[in-house]
Order: C-alpha cells, then structure tokens, then sequence
C-alpha cells in the first residue's frame, strides 16, 4: 500500500494537471471569440476545426512528453484526417493559439510556437535538411501568419511580428516587424513599432516592390520634366527634395537588402 503523504501527492498532481487543462480550453476558446467576428456563440465555436485540432494535440503532446510516441503519432494522425491541419505530437503550442480556417497548416516536430499566436490556412513551420535537433522555427507571443506563409528551418520569428501571406520566410525575424514577400523580408511599417494588440489585417501588408517601383517611376517623371524645362530654356522646377530623398534612399537600401537575402539563399 502507498502511504498517505505520495497518495496525496499523486492526487494533488492530477488535479494540478485538470486545473491546467481546463485552464487552456478556456483560453483557446477565448482566443476564437477575440479575433473570429463570425463566431457568435460558444456553441458555434465548439464547431471550429482549428479548436479540434489544437486539442487533440495538447491530448498527443502530453502522450509524446510521457515517452508514449506510438500513441502520440496515432492521435495527430486521427486529428490530421478529421481537421486537415497536421501538427507533430512533440511540437510546443502556448496558450491563446488560433487557427483560422486552418485547411494544409503544418507544424513540424521541434517548432516552438508562444501566446497568443494566430495563423491562417495553409501555414507551414517546416524544417530543412535531414540532421537532427532543432530544425523548425520558434515563433514568439501575438505573432501573426497569413495565409500561406511559409516559415522554413530553425529560425526565430519575434514577438509581435507579422508575416504577409505567401511569404517565405528563411532567415530570422526581429520583433515587431512586418515581412513579406520571397524570401521574406523585413519592412518597418511607418517607422513605427507594431502595436502589441491583436492585429488580424494582414492583408494590408506593405509592398516593398510596389512601392520601389512607385519611388523609380516618379523619379524618371521628374528627371523628364527637368529635361523638357531646360531643352525650353526654362529653369527646372524645384523638387519636393526631402521626400523625394528619402524615397531614393528607401528604395536603394531596399534592393540592397533584396539582392543581399537572394544570394544568401543562393549560398
């Protein structure tokens, strides 16, 4: 027979462990009703795939840490063919994770995913190569991940970053900044830091190449007025010299940051 003091113990545990398992439901079902404006109702919310998803994984995760693999990989596999979202039992999720819509997202085995993270269909935290350890991002807390966003090897994505939809991302990403496009690449939205707030319009991501394009095609407008003033004998007009400075120097440091991440990803 146990004694007193480890039977307590052994109850204390569990009910430790129920507590933190209710504790998250709460939490996941919270994180839909904040950033879902079609969820209307909790009952609707029970509904949601991603939910079912990030369950069954919390359920495999603590089979996997508990060294009952087999188990584990039958569970997410289950949870695979019921949401078609795949996430490996031993990758780690915080609290507040939300999957939205959800269809082909893929998480792989060693990704490290914090609070309060949103991510739309068809993400993917993917490794590289074929070496062990750690090969999968780690994302920190209110990150966002639009819609097809590639994040691929053992980066480390900063809290509150945001990453456009269809980026591919290979190099690290600092806090609070904006990615898009491929590779991905960082964009200072209006020199200023991104609210730590929810912030799920990830469709109005800066373009960088639009707005280079925009920055050349006014320039060489400008430069043709020139012309055409002095072929006149005119004096040319004066230019808006601080913009148009800053945009040239925008747009130069731009397409040197561009060439410098294509031939990193070429090496």
């Amino acid at each position: 027979m146990q004694p007193d003091g480890a039977r307590a113990r052994r109850a204390g545990g569990a009910r430790a462990r129920l507590a933190r398992a209710a504790h998250l439901l709460r939490t996941d079902i919270a994180a839909v009703r904040e950033r879902d404006p079609a969820a209307h109702s909790t009952a609707e919310i029970l509904l949601y795939q991603g939910l079912h998803a990030i369950w069954m994984h919390r359920a495999a995760h603590a089979m996997h840490e508990r060294g009952a693999r087999l188990p584990a990989r039958v569970v997410s596999q289950v949870s695979r063919f019921l949401t078609g979202i795949e996430i490996h039992p031993g990758a780690r999720i915080g609290e507040g994770f939300f999957i939205d819509h959800g269809a082909g997202v893929v998480i792989g085995e060693t990704a490290e995913v914090g609070r309060d993270v949103t991510v739309y269909q068809g993400v993917t935290l993917g490794g590289t190569g074929k070496q062990g350890g750690k090969r999968h991002p780690t994302v920190g807390d209110r990150v966002i991940l639009g819609t097809n966003a590639q994040v691929l090897g053992p980066l480390v994505i900063g809290d509150d970053a945001k990453i456009g939809a269809g980026s591919i991302v290979v190099r690290d990403v600092p806090a609070r900044s904006t990615v898009v496009g491929n590779p991905g690449r960082p964009v200072i939205v209006d020199g200023q830091k991104v609210p730590r707030g929810v912030e799920l319009e990830h469709q109005r991501l800066p373009d960088p190449v639009m707005e280079m394009l925009q920055c050349l095609v006014d320039r060489v407008a400008a430069l043709e007025e020139e012309v055409a003033a002095l072929r006149d004998g005119r004096t040319p007009p004066r230019r808006a010299a601080e913009g148009e400075a800053d945009c040239m120097d925008r747009t130069r440091g731009q397409m040197a940051e561009i060439i410098r991440l294509r031939e990193a990803g070429a090496g």
